[in-house]
């Protein structure tokens, strides 16, 4: 039995898929950790998979390959640290997500996932089986309360591995980061400390993986529930973790502590990281997207270049007889501040093709919104054109306002591989404009100072599909539809309860109609980052096809 423990957390980022590219992975660790005096290297949840690896686990051909890479890494800790991995396993026919000791040249004890998630963007339920409550796993006389994730959420496994002998908890985790979600995870380990009298310690990923993005921010928390190791969010780290046993149990020292990310820092960087690993993990050459003179693709490619570097973002503006002489200017002030490539390609010709193309079968009708998706279509047919012609992926620049009502036109402005807006109100990404203006966290790609000419930030949104035309002349005021949206999306509030905010029923009515309208817009939408509970596609998931209508205001002015 042991005295004093050195745990190494290996706070990495895993691709999906990649067997043999997470195990070097996780070797490159072990030899960082080996210089550090580890006893111990913990990774984390699926890593060997990479996570989540969704039905690829239903594959027994992928299983096997897990299986057998982890029997291989385990035969190389004969001598030095011994390995904590998160990874699918199969025992007695039934497939577990499992957390496996390494040790001395073997597999020394496994532990399988109890509290399987199926909520939200979680469906665990549909390919692994839940484990039977845990015991603590020993390692040099140690008895370890290893979990996976979820089970640290709930009270029921933490108190049978207390129970069962635990002297310390051990989580490994695959925590996707949602705006709120750190003081959760913080709270509800602290929370699980007092309730047990025991030190714990999380380790989560950091990775994008498609429209999940993992932040980090891996720590431990000594038995009195202090802060006594904070990694960084947003980065990979190997960080040492350093246990001694007293006459009241483990504790641990006070080890590094990064600050945490928080905000608008916190949502920028979630925007980044899921670019990043979306575009490099599919080994896209780069990106291209319209560059309007607008708000939204002036952050869309600062985001861009801050993940990916100018050399990679390629802009394109796409002038037709309405845009107007600002949006020139402001477009081309946007790709010198930012240090990318600008090309203009005017889309005249394409509107008139298809205006001559089209003219018999309009004559009669009057020129309305058929012409303006026109417009925003040959823009979609251009950037990918130049997508299949480079090898770029197209970025989309649609903010979830604008995915919420369906201001935004299928096979047009939607169009490309991925959206960073698509989880950022409109309101917020006045914010996020601002902010980046005045900050540049460190890892970043793109300039300091601003990015952005202020003109972009002030002057009124725009679509330029007509003459004179502005946002509002088709929806509320911003701040007024995104506490709509907000209401009506992240809280599934009553129209009853929403005019009692204040709102105008009228308003709140059309709106809830475009939202309803708009789903099947959203169903063809690209995938983009995740930020908040309610992200259309993977959190909100409505039919289509749907007639329920709420008459909650209406029905409560009336006499009873």
């Amino acid at each position: 039995m042991t005295d004093s423990l050195t745990i190494v957390l290996a706070q990495l980022n895993p691709t999906v898929g990649d067997i043999p590219g997470n195990i070097e992975k996780l070797r490159k660790a072990r030899r960082e950790a080996a210089g550090l005096g580890a006893d111990l290297v913990v990774s984390t949840e699926l890593f060997v998979a990479g996570y989540p690896a969704e039905d690829l686990v239903l594959k027994p051909s992928f299983v096997a390959a897990c299986e057998d890479a982890v029997q291989a890494l385990a035969a190389e800790t004969a001598e030095g640290p011994a390995l904590l991995v998160g990874t699918p396993w199969r025992q007695d026919g039934k497939l577990h997500n499992a957390a496996v000791l390494l040790d001395g040249g073997k597999i020394a004890g496994l532990r399988f996932k109890h509290d399987l998630p199926n909520y939200g963007v979680f469906d665990e339920k549909r390919v692994f089986v839940a484990g039977p409550a845990p015991g603590p796993l020993v390692f040099k006389g140690v008895r370890l309360g290893v979990m996976v994730c979820e089970d640290m959420w709930k009270p029921d496994t933490c108190e049978t591995l207390q129970e069962s002998g635990a002297e310390l908890f051990i989580v490994i985790n695959g925590s996707p980061f949602e705006s709120d979600k750190r003081d959760e995870r913080i709270a509800l380990a602290v929370m699980r400390v007092k309730e047990n009298g025991l030190p714990l310690l999380y380790v989560n990923q950091i990775c994008g993986q498609d429209e999940l993005v993992f932040d980090g921010g891996s720590f431990a928390l000594d038995a009195d529930c202090k802060l006594r190791v904070q990694a960084p969010d947003w980065r990979e780290a190997v960080l040492a973790t350093r246990w001694k046993r007293t006459d009241d149990g483990w504790t641990v020292e006070d080890g590094a502590m990064v600050p945490p990310s928080e905000g608008l820092e916190a949502t920028y960087e979630a925007m980044v990281l899921g670019l990043r690993d979306y575009v490099t993990k599919n080994r896209f050459l780069g990106v291209v997207l319209g560059l309007s003179g607008g708000i939204d693709s002036a952050i869309s490619a600062a985001v861009a270049v801050d993940a990916l570097g100018a050399d990679k973002v390629h802009c394109v503006m796409m002038p037709s007889p309405y845009t107007s002489q600002d949006s020139l200017e402001d477009a081309a002030e946007v790709a010198r501040l930012l240090g990318t490539e600008l090309r203009e390609i005017n889309i005249g010709p394409a509107m008139q093709a298809y205006e001559e193309m089209l003219g018999p079968s309009f004559v009669g009708r009057a020129p309305d919104i058929t012409e303006e998706n026109i417009q925003s279509r040959s823009r979609g047919m251009t950037l990918m054109g130049l997508s299949n012609k480079f090898g770029w992926m197209v970025l989309s620049t649609g903010n979830k306002s604008e995915m919420s009502v369906g201001y935004a036109t299928l096979y047009g402005d939607m169009c490309g591989g991925y959206s960073v807006l698509k989880d950022v109100y409109k309101m917020t990404v006045f914010a996020l404009c601002r902010w980046r203006n005045e900050h540049r966290p460190e890892g970043l790609l793109g300039p300091v100072g601003a990015v952005m000419p202020e003109r972009v930030i002030t002057k009124p949104p725009t679509a330029e599909l007509k003459p004179n035309q502005t946002d509002q002349d088709s929806l509320p005021p911003y701040e007024v539809l995104d506490d709509i949206l907000e209401c009506l999306v992240e809280h599934e509030m009553t129209v009853a309860e929403i005019v009692a905010r204040g709102h105008d029923e009228t308003t709140v009515r059309a709106v809830w109609r475009m939202l309803d309208r708009a789903e099947y817009k959203r169903n063809q939408a690209p995938p983009g980052v995740k930020l908040t509970r309610r992200s259309f596609g993977r959190d909100r998931r409505y039919p289509i096809t749907n007639r329920f209508q709420d008459v909650s205001a209406a029905a409560a002015r009336k006499p009873s």
